[in-house]
C-alpha cells in the first residue's frame, strides 16, 4: 500500500479505475493509518466533486433493483456517462465483500468501461449505509464519474439515511404482491422523489397501473419535502427496457428545477452539515465506549441495573461522570 496521498489523488483524477479501488479501500479501512491517510486523499480530491448526478436507489425484495441498475445503467453510458454504483453489502463486513454476487447480478454492466461497480460494508450501520459511503462517492465523483447510483437493501424507516446523502432518492415496487403499501413505510414515502413500479409487463400491466394510482394517492396526502417538486409515481419494465428512460428524464427535470431554485446547492450544504453532525455522534460514541474508565465500570452497573440495584438513570449518570466530573474530579 502507497503512503503517500498524492499517488492516489493524482490516480483518481487520471481516471485509473484500480487507483480508485485502492483509495476506497483507504477510506473503508478502520486502521488509523488508512483512515489519516483516506482523510487527506478526500480533502485533496473536493475540488473536483460536487458536479455529478447523485441517485439512491431502494425498494422492497423481489423489486428486481440489480436487473433495473444495469438496464438503467447501461442505457446511461450509453448516452456517454460514466457510471459508478455503490452496492450497499449488509453481509461484506462478516464475509469480506460480495464483488463477485454485485458483478454477477449486473453482467453487462460489470465490464462496460464506463462504468464502475464497488460493494460497500453496512458495518452495522443504519439503513445498510456504509460509514464510508458519503467520501467514496465524492472519490468516484472526481474520477470522472458523472452519475452515482447508490443502492440499498430493503425498503425501511432507516433508508432516509441514504436520502440524506443524495440528490435524488428513488423507490422501486412492484405490483400484484398484495397490499402494495403494506411493503413501504411512511418515512421512505416522505422522502422518496418518485416511486417507480417495475415489472410493468405482460400481465402484470394492468396490475402496476393500478399500484401505481394506489401510490398517487398515498403520495397526494403527504407535503412535499421540496417546495419545487412534487414526487411522480411512474411505470417500467426492467426487463424489457420500457420506461427506463422516463425515469432518467424525470432526474434530469427534478435537477434543472432544484439547480434554477437553488435549492439542490442548499440541499447539499445541508447535507454536509449534517453528515458532519453524524460524524460527532458516532465519534463520540465510539470515544466514549473505548474510554477504559467506562469499559472498567460498564459490566459491574449493567449487572447492577439488572438485579435491581441501582436504576438505570443512576447507572447512565454514573457513567456519564466519567465525561463530566462534578467538582473537578
Amino acid at each position: 500500500m502507497v503512503n503517500d496521498p498524492q499517488h492516489y489523488v493524482t490516480g483518481v483524477l487520471n481516471r485509473d479505475s484500480l487507483t480508485l479501488a485502492k483509495a476506497i479501500t483507504l477510506i473503508e479501512s478502520t486502521l488509523p493509518t488508512h483512515q489519516e491517510l483516506a482523510r487527506t486523499i478526500v480533502d485533496r480530491i473536493l475540488p473536483y466533486t460536487g458536479r455529478g448526478i447523485r441517485i439512491g436507489i431502494t425498494g422492497v425484495p423481489g423489486a428486481g433493483k440489480s436487473t433495473y441498475i444495469e438496464r438503467f445503467g447501461t442505457m446511461l453510458t450509453g448516452l456517454g456517462h460514466r457510471i459508478a454504483v455503490l452496492a450497499i453489502d449488509p453481509s461484506s463486513s462478516r464475509s469480506g465483500g460480495s464483488i463477485l454476487g454485485d458483478k454477477t447480478r449486473m453482467e453487462r454492466l460489470a465490464v462496460d468501461p464506463n462504468a464502475f461497480i464497488r460493494p460497500s460494508p453496512s458495518s452495522g450501520t443504519l439503513g445498510g449505509v456504509g460509514r464510508k459511503t458519503r467520501e467514496t462517492m465524492l472519490v468516484c465523483e472526481a474520477a470522472g464519474y458523472d452519475v452515482v447510483i447508490i443502492e440499498t437493501v430493503g425498503v425501511g424507516q432507516s433508508e432516509t439515511t441514504v436520502a440524506s446523502m443524495v440528490d435524488f432518492f428513488l423507490v422501486l415496487m412492484i405490483a400484484g404482491a398484495g397490499d402494495e403499501l403494506q411493503g413501504i413505510k411512511k418515512g421512505v414515502l416522505e422522502v422518496a422523489d418518485a416511486i417507480v413500479i417495475n415489472k410493468a409487463d405482460g400481465d402484470n400491466v394492468v396490475r402496476a397501473e393500478m399500484a401505481r394510482k394506489e401510490y398517487q394517492a398515498a403520495l397526494s396526502m403527504l407535503m412535499p419535502a421540496s417546495p419545487n417538486w412534487r414526487p411522480p409515481v411512474l411505470t417500467c419494465s426492467a426487463v424489457e427496457g420500457t420506461g427506463i428512460d422516463t425515469v432518467w428524464k424525470t432526474i434530469l427535470d427534478h435537477r434543472d428545477k432544484l439547480t434554477n431554485s437553488g435549492e439542490l446547492a442548499e440541499k447539499r450544504k445541508t447535507q454536509d452539515l449534517d453528515w458532519m453532525a453524524f460524524l460527532l455522534d458516532e465519534g463520540l460514541r465510539q470515544w466514549f465506549y473505548t474510554s477504559p474508565h467506562v469499559q472498567e465500570a460498564l459490566p459491574r452497573l449493567r449487572k447492577d441495573v439488572e438485579e435491581k440495584k441501582t436504576s438505570p438513570t443512576a447507572a447512565a449518570d454514573s457513567l456519564l461522570g466519567f465525561l463530566y466530573p462534578k467538582n473537578g474530579k
